[in-house]
């Protein structure tokens, strides 16, 4: 089989972390007969630098005409002074929007072999951890019109729009539900419609969608309860679905509790074309070029892409049945390291889930 994947390596530590995914996708392709076509493009910090935007147009074009995106991560410290609408953020939001990425899917799992990183004590950790978030990625407050900042008064004034279309929230319901049929068929709505009517509709045409889904079991939760509760009982939840702005903070929150942000994966899928995988991890600009990077959830990203953007299952539990047997092995990057274990750089991290696959 021959897929062509766009590479958006981005700013920090993102070239080191994509080239170890790229060649566990390169080892997985040899073993298993497949063809897989990378090309590269620009985004972020590092498109800035090159042509003045976070998001060229010759970006959109290479990710429209590819099978799948894989993206490493943007920012950093060095363009904070830009304009909000030419920092590097503004470029991934921009292929979101471009690509028509609508859902975003964010597991979080404790791996029994990094029990000991868990945040949480003990007692709570050993009921475990495996949910995963369901967030709606192109509306809401982060898109919503008006917005800016401007005098009234004599005073400076910023305001953004928190917006939801019914047929928005709709087809993210979908994703949610059909996401809970793979799994344990429990969804948990998080908004917060006690004081935003923008949760009231939410809410509304959750209930509404889940007719479709009766062998599903939904519940409802106000967003600051559903923080809480996550740090409770995690165990309780597996497929939260939620907001734009919600999905960000307790899809971080919920990925934190694992021990680190270096171990989870995401992907951000739309109605058709290329979904878009990435670790859900920022830049880390200050240890870049330190080989000391995680790059397992930038591995594992490339499962989930093997896995939904390319049809390639078998492949995706070759390369996740790889990274525990690494983890089982004892080895670690800094960010999970523990005691008894050999702690090992990025690009050893990636040689060494290869020889496992």
């Amino acid at each position: 089989m021959e897929k062509s994947i766009c590479l958006l390596r981005g700013d920090g530590i993102g070239p080191e972390i994509l080239e170890q995914g790229i060649l566990v996708l390169k080892e997985v392709a040899a073993r298993k007969g497949h063809t897989f076509h990378f090309m590269d493009a620009l985004i972020g910090g590092s498109a800035i630098d090159s042509c003045g935007e976070p998001l060229p147009e010759e970006t959109i074009a290479a990710c429209k005409a590819s099978d799948a995106v894989y993206l490493a991560a943007v920012g950093g410290p060095k363009w904070d002074t830009l304009a909000p609408e030419k920092r590097p953020e503004r470029g991934l939001l921009g292929i979101r929007k471009a690509l028509g990425l609508f859902a975003n899917l964010r597991p979080a799992v404790l791996f029994p072999e990094l029990a000991g990183a868990c945040l949480l004590r003990s007692d709570i950790a050993a009921r475990g951890l495996d949910l995963i978030v369901v967030r709606e990625l192109t509306g809401d407050i982060y898109f919503g019109e008006p917005r800016g900042i401007e005098v009234r008064d004599g005073s400076r004034v910023g305001f953004n729009t928190m917006l939801y279309s019914e047929e928005e929230i709709r087809r993210i319901a979908v994703v949610a539900f059909e996401t809970a049929l793979k799994r344990r068929r429990k969804v948990c709505s998080v908004e917060k419609s006690n004081v935003l009517e923008t949760s009231r509709l939410w809410k509304e045409m959750v209930i509404d969608v889940h007719k479709d889904y009766q062998d599903v079991e939904l519940s409802h939760l106000y967003v600051d309860n559903a923080a809480m509760q996550l740090v409770r009982d995690p165990s309780q939840f597996d497929v939260i679905v939620t907001g734009n702005i919600f999905g960000d903070i307790l899809s971080d929150e919920a990925s934190v509790i694992t021990g680190s942000l270096g171990m989870l994966p995401s992907a951000s899928m739309g109605s058709k074309g290329p979904g878009l995988f990435e670790p859900i991890h920022g830049s880390a600009p200050d240890i870049a070029g330190k080989d000391i990077a995680n790059p397992l959830a930038t591995i594992l990203s490339a499962a989930m892409m093997l896995r939904l953007g390319l049809g390639m299952p078998d492949e995706a539990d070759m390369i996740e049945d790889a990274v525990r047997k690494t983890l089982r092995d004892g080895l670690r990057t800094p960010d999970i390291m523990e005691e008894g274990a050999r702690r090992i750089g990025c690009s050893e991290m990636g040689q060494s889930v290869c020889e496992r696959l």
